[in-house]
């Protein structure tokens, strides 16, 4: 027993001290927290949220820390000037990559979807793809009959919700919108509400979302030590599992939208171009492009409007301040539209301010360097992971006055090199690997959030603050689901008789 499994791991722990005492002596590190075990290194440390202790961690050792996550490397960067440094110029090409994780191996379908690819010509031209073929502004427009259908979907379904009971509960109706907006966009489908047209394949594409947001990147120990695999696979396996049950769902999908020659969708115009480049547009290529649409803008949209639905219900002046300002420009004779946005300056700083207190992503992506470079004057070594905490940079009090409280009026100032400006908002990323969609996502959860506050009065149940503690996921959900009091205004009621009609 001694010399087939305790000598050999005594021996491994030797030579991994060594190896990796010999790599970092040469660099000026940043700072790390101490007592590193052998083989492991901080990874005892991580515990979720991994937000807030990492905003922790970087009240101890400042705005760059270094840890040591099994045989991986990794800094972490809670400072708007260092995520700058890191996001301009060379740095910027320098930490492109991707960190190679098991999901996005067996589920991203081998590292080749834009968000998992890395940088080079391939993610270049999935970047170009998407400006211009997916997320551009002719697109989004050809779709604003869908985002308006599912608004007034969302809308009467909580009105049916609200005269049944006036307590109502609506993160299922924020999920089942976005949801549906998205897959209708890139396949014509309804996913969710009366007119689906398959809810058991919905509600296992619903789950498969929440199996991935639970678990990619840095959410298990087998990714940072790969000693655990001698103990068995089942993460491997249940992560290879949960990427063919993604992947059928996604092939039955695409042979629907081939077999619909007159569909006007996002695949359809994909298959098109396939026509034209077989080579290059291949199934995996369209496939990783409906998933990457499909898993980014759905589940991040819904979180968001829960959040600032919820933070308003805890400050009913500024959900009362919201309310006036739609009524007096918009009034109870028509529903708001994506066109009304513009004139409504305060809704559009609701939408701000809950962005910046509640990222959905409150870790961005993390990236990984292609060669050593250096970051607010320390060394970090090529191969090493870049976490970047938007969650932490978005409460930094030298960018944010009183940067705890949910007060959308501090964008009214906030000029360049100001405190409280919108523009140091990094909620969906900085840099070559910002977000594409992040122009679709702020349409469709400005609009619902307009609307919800345009069609219902709303309060808290029993006058009992709302509880705003956050998940661990990497898209961060409210822990408890959102429920509130609402009561249809006249315009839900107009709305409501006018369809009857």
């Amino acid at each position: 027993m001694f010399y087939y499994v305790i000598l050999p791991l005594a021996l491994l722990v030797i030579a991994y001290k060594f190896i990796f005492s010999y790599r970092t002596q040469r660099f000026n590190l940043p700072p790390s927290p101490p007592h590193s075990l052998p083989i492991i290194g901080h990874h005892r440390l991580i515990k979720p949220p991994v937000h807030r202790l990492f905003h922790g961690l970087a009240k101890t050792h400042g705005p760059i820390f270094y840890l040591r996550l099994g045989t991986r490397r990794a800094v972490v960067i809670s400072s708007s000037a260092l995520a700058r440094e890191c996001f301009t110029g060379h740095n910027d090409v320098v930490v492109s990559n991707r960190p190679r994780f098991l999901t996005s191996k067996y589920i991203a379908y081998n590292y080749t979807t834009i968000a998992t690819t890395p940088y080079g010509d391939h993610w270049r031209n999935l970047r170009k793809i998407c400006s211009l073929e997916i997320v551009s502004s002719k697109r989004l427009a050809n779709f604003l009959h869908i985002r308006k259908e599912e608004i007034h979907r969302m809308l009467t379904r909580l009105s049916r919700d609200a005269l049944i009971s006036k307590e109502v509960e609506v993160e299922s109706l924020f999920y089942d919108l976005t949801f549906n907006n998205i897959v209708r966009m890139v396949t014509g489908k309804i996913y969710y509400g009366e007119d689906a047209s398959d809810k058991a394949e919905a509600d296992t594409f619903k789950k498969l979302i929440a199996y991935i947001t639970s678990t990619s990147g840095a959410r298990h120990p087998g990714e940072y030590l790969p000693f655990l695999k001698i103990f068995g696979r089942s993460f491997e396996k249940k992560v290879k599992a949960v990427g063919e049950a993604m992947d059928a769902i996604l092939q039955r999908l695409l042979d629907e939208c081939r077999g619909n020659k007159d569909g006007n969708t996002m695949v359809n115009h994909l298959l098109s171009l396939q026509q034209q480049d077989p080579e290059y547009y291949s199934e995996v290529i369209i496939k990783g492009l409906m998933l990457g649409i499909m898993f980014a803008a759905s589940e991040t949209s819904a979180v968001t409007i829960e959040w600032a639905m919820a933070s308003l219900l805890n400050h009913p002046e500024l959900l009362e301040k919201l309310k006036l300002e739609i009524d007096e420009k918009i009034g109870q004779d028509r529903l708001i539209e994506e066109t009304d946005i513009p004139n409504l300056p305060y809704l559009q700083n609701v939408v701000s301010e809950t962005l910046r207190l509640y990222p959905a992503a409150p870790l961005l992506v993390p990236r990984l360097t292609v060669e050593d470079i250096k970051i607010g004057g320390y060394d970090v070594p090529r191969e090493t992971m870049v976490m970047v905490n938007a969650w932490s940079i978005h409460r930094d009090p030298e960018l944010w006055t009183e940067p705890e409280r949910f007060n959308p009026d501090r964008f009214n100032g906030g000029g360049e090199g100001e405190k409280d400006d919108v523009r140091m908002l990094i909620t969906f990323g900085s840099g070559r690997r910002m977000c594409p969609g992040a122009g679709l996502a702020n349409k469709i959860v400005t609009l619902a959030l307009g609307s919800l506050i345009q069609c219902f009065d709303w309060g808290r149940v029993n006058g009992k603050k709302i509880d705003m503690t956050e998940g661990p996921e990497m898209a961060m959900r409210k822990v408890v689901p959102l429920r509130a009091m609402c009561q249809l205004r006249p315009v839900m009621n107009k709305l409501l008789t006018e369809s009857k009609v």
